[in-house]
């Protein structure tokens, strides 16, 4: 058996599976203290089943710890931020546009050293031993324990930032290091911004997994937990230690994989409809479609891989004006079972132009009796509005896709949407996003650029594969049952010739002799 947990912003939602059924299911709203909200999800879970806890084989946990602590500028540490690239690579400082209250955050702490490669993984120039010890040992002056290390294309060859953080670990014993070569894509900015990102939260990262880990063991449970990374895949509890950055973005991921669990679709689209929000991805190959665009966290630029999610401001807590012709994006969210006016509130909410039409039955219809029938009729057209233009501007071509339709605000949708060629509205479609996270694969990817004429394809995407192989198995995968996932090639126009951009993303089953942090 195993729990998915996924914190939302205004709900948390758990479920226990037994194989693929569900056994006990909960949608709680999410407290402000997140880990108190989880715990009780737990306490619900184990209660409601009344399962020994020894039947539980893992938990899995989709968090928004670790973005909320960027977007409201928390928990995060002082960074050293060292970049190999001089001569060339000093015309954009480190946290150049980042926001000033951020930048603050983590210190403003840069330093530039000679070295990197060129985009075939040839020397740009050579690393400087003088200017390593200068800056490893002004880093020491300043006590500071946390750094991030970038070098250009440092994807290609990560010699220069594996140098420097062996140096760096002689001099200051226990400091903790990202290498931007493992957490970003090609770019170095972008990557460099997110390696910065990611260390600024291993500490808080620390913290994090020892407080569930002691809440698992306080509950009886010895067995290992997972985080949700944001591809749809998993990190075991040291992983997530190392790259918390991962988790950025999750919650939609977990429920378009949910939403494939329930249905069995392996393309589709997703219309994942929250208290305040309604998130819109696509299933390819039952897995979400990614973002090819840079992708911005508390306004910092980066390049993690992100799902492709349209978010609209529309969600069952979503208020309503202008006679219905509008609504949201301001939403009551968490608050809607107190200020709806079917729950006895005063505010007109998207929920209750469905009660008042009669389409669902939750609160009471009788406080909604000062709403008129054109405010309502508008707003339900607004809903189907606003929804319908939402998954045109996702559709990968002119074709219509199947509509999956999951969250608790799903009920917004009275009527067929006519953008979808079919609709889907599965049980259990409210907790999609924690049997997302219950059903996940752990995974690895790695991208590169390559040159066809140098190394044959077959070799190469071969050498690439078995990487991204060895990173799913790093974050917890069952050896015996990894495969590569998907693979990308985009032509390389203005390099040269046969230059390739290959990614390779490899899924695996949880190795079951895998401890956790237990």
């Amino acid at each position: 058996m195993r729990i998915g947990i996924d914190v939302g912003g205004t709900h948390t939602d758990a479920v226990l599976l037994n194989g693929d059924d569900v056994v006990s299911s909960i949608k709680a709203l999410t407290s402000a203290d997140v880990t108190a909200g989880i715990i009780e999800a737990l306490d619900h879970i184990l209660s409601d089943s009344g399962i020994q806890e020894s039947a539980v084989e893992a938990v899995m946990l989709g968090t928004t710890q670790f973005t909320n602590a960027v977007v409201e500028r928390r928990h995060l540490s002082e960074v050293a931020a060292i970049r190999i690239g001089l001569p060339s690579g000093d015309g954009l400082p480190p946290m150049i546009g980042w926001p000033g209250d951020i930048a603050a955050s983590l210190g403003g702490h840069s330093y530039m050293l000679s070295g990197g490669t060129l985009y075939d993984g040839s020397p740009l120039a050579t690393l400087e031993q003088s200017e390593i010890s200068r800056v490893v040992a002004d880093i020491k002056a300043k006590n500071l324990d946390t750094v991030a290390i970038s070098a250009a294309f440092s994807p290609m060859t990560s010699d220069p930032e594996l140098e420097v953080a062996r140096q760096l670990r002689e001099a200051i014993p226990g400091v903790n290091i990202t290498c931007s070569h493992r957490i970003g894509r090609l770019g170095l900015l972008e990557r460099e911004n997110a390696a910065l990102l990611n260390a600024a939260l291993l500490k808080f990262a620390d913290s994090v997994v020892d407080a569930f880990g002691t809440a698992l063991r306080e509950r009886g449970l010895s067995c290992p937990f997972y985080v949700s990374q944001n591809d749809g895949t998993l990190m075991d509890a040291e992983f997530v230690r190392q790259f918390p950055a991962l988790t950025f973005a999750s919650g939609p991921t977990n429920s378009l994989r949910g939403a494939c669990k329930l249905t069995g679709l392996q393309d589709a689209i997703v219309v994942d409809i929250g208290g305040t929000t309604s998130d819109i991805g696509i299933l390819q190959d039952g897995f979400p479609r990614e973002s090819n665009i840079v992708i911005e966290v508390g306004g910092v630029r980066t390049n993690f891989r992100m799902p492709d999610i349209l978010a609209l401001g529309l969600g069952g807590g979503s208020l309503v004006s202008d006679n219905g012709l509008e609504i949201g994006p301001r939403s009551v969210g968490h608050n809607l079972v107190t200020q709806g006016l079917a729950f006895g509130g005063s505010t007109l909410t998207a929920t209750d132009l469905l009660v008042a039409a009669g389409k669902v039955q939750v609160g009471s219809v009788r406080d909604l009796s000062g709403v008129s029938p054109e405010t309502v009729n508008n707003g339900l057209q607004t809903i189907q509005d606003m929804l319908n233009l939402g998954i045109e501007k996702m559709m990968p071509s002119s074709d219509p896709l199947p509509v999956i339709l999951v969250g608790g605000g799903a009920i917004l949708v009275s009527d067929k949407l006519t953008a979808a060629s079919e609709m889907h509205c599965p049980k259990h479609s409210g907790v999609a996003n924690a049997i997302g996270a219950a059903i996940a694969q752990i995974g690895g990817e790695v991208e590169r650029l390559v040159n066809y004429r140098e190394e044959p394809r077959e070799q190469a995407l071969q050498r690439i594969s078995d990487e991204a192989k060895a990173t799913a198995i790093g974050a917890g995968a069952d050896a015996s049952t990894v495969r590569v996932a998907d693979v990308e090639e985009t032509t390389i126009s203005y390099m040269a010739e046969g230059s390739t951009r290959l990614r390779v993303k490899a899924v695996g089953d949880v190795a079951r002799n895998i401890k956790g942090d237990q």
